[in-house]
């Protein structure tokens, strides 16, 4: 891949043909010229055949295997510090932009240093209302602004994330110790522990396309286990304090669902409790490299 553009795009795929016209359409219709990159994690789709047949400007790496999310973008990040990009642009699979984000995004985030991770809001796929993940997190009141002045907020998941490389080299890539979901989260603690902020500009809008997926009781206690995962791993606090926040916390909720009768919740706790009990080595031998400003996880 020649590098022709000052922004590289890092798409993680798998299964991405119902989106592909959508999110890659978007990104031709970009004011600001952009590189693209797809890391596709072994789809059982067309979708490495038709990225390949229609779209030869993408360039595509298939992973043989299905890496997760984080660790399939670092991939991507790799590359862009390789090739001396400006700025990364994270985007979903299913998700898509209005043509002025990367450009308005770039010019911010120049007038902006301290924003290490920048995003417009978030609609969902209908474009009818704020996505619901995204409107937990922000201060609607401010939906009314009329400048690109960028609003900080604690957290915005990484559907539609903006970084600057200069970031990457401070902050890193995507922690090891998330597989899917927690990746974000995570990132941001790190992020903010390096006295970056996160932030979105609410003249600007893009898609997320994701109503239609069922939050069934084994996703929430999924989401529950990668929740206190980042909390064990959260350089803002002492490791003792994680413990507490993390593993602790997991036999708290058992205790509290025994008491309210709901013994399989109890029992899924204390599994989950386990499973970060068993993982201590390796939480703590991340959270001594992520304290140091350089670009973890992204070695060559």
């Amino acid at each position: 891949m020649k590098k022709e553009a000052e922004i590289l795009v890092i798409i993680v795929s798998y299964n991405f043909e119902r989106w592909m016209e959508k999110c890659l359409g978007s990104l031709q219709q970009s004011t600001m010229p952009v590189d693209v990159i797809v890391i596709d994690n072994a789809s059982q789709d067309n979708t490495t055949h038709r990225i390949r047949n229609e779209y030869p400007w993408v360039h595509l790496i298939a992973n043989n295997e299905n890496l997760g999310f984080g660790q399939a973008n670092n991939i991507g990040m790799k590359f862009a510090l390789a090739n001396d990009y400006k700025a990364v642009f994270l985007l979903n699979q299913d998700a898509w932009i209005a043509p002025d984000v990367i450009e308005t995004l770039h010019q911010v985030s120049k007038a902006n240093p301290t924003f290490g991770i920048l995003s417009p809001k978030h609609l969902t796929g209908n474009g009818d209302k704020l996505d619901p993940g995204f409107a937990h997190y922000i201060n609607q009141s401010v939906l009314s602004a009329t400048d690109n002045t960028p609003i900080a907020t604690p957290f915005i998941n990484a559907a539609i994330w903006y970084i600057p490389t200069a970031v990457l080299k401070e902050v890193g890539g995507f922690s090891p110790l998330f597989y899917h979901y927690g990746e974000d989260k995570d990132y941001v603690n790190r992020l903010t522990h390096h006295a970056f902020q996160v932030g979105f500009v609410p003249t600007l809008h893009g898609f997320h396309d994701r109503e239609y997926r069922p939050v069934t009781h084994d996703k929430f206690l999924h989401t529950e286990y990668v929740y206190l995962l980042s909390e064990y791993a959260n350089p803002h606090r002492s490791a003792w304090m994680s413990f507490a926040y993390s593993v602790l916390a997991g036999i708290k909720k058992s205790c509290l669902s025994l008491c309210r009768g709901k013994f399989t919740d109890a029992l899924a706790y204390l599994k989950i409790s386990f499973r970060l009990l068993c993982r201590s080595r390796e939480v703590l031998r991340v959270r001594k490299h992520i304290k140091t400003k350089q670009p973890n996880f992204l070695a060559s």
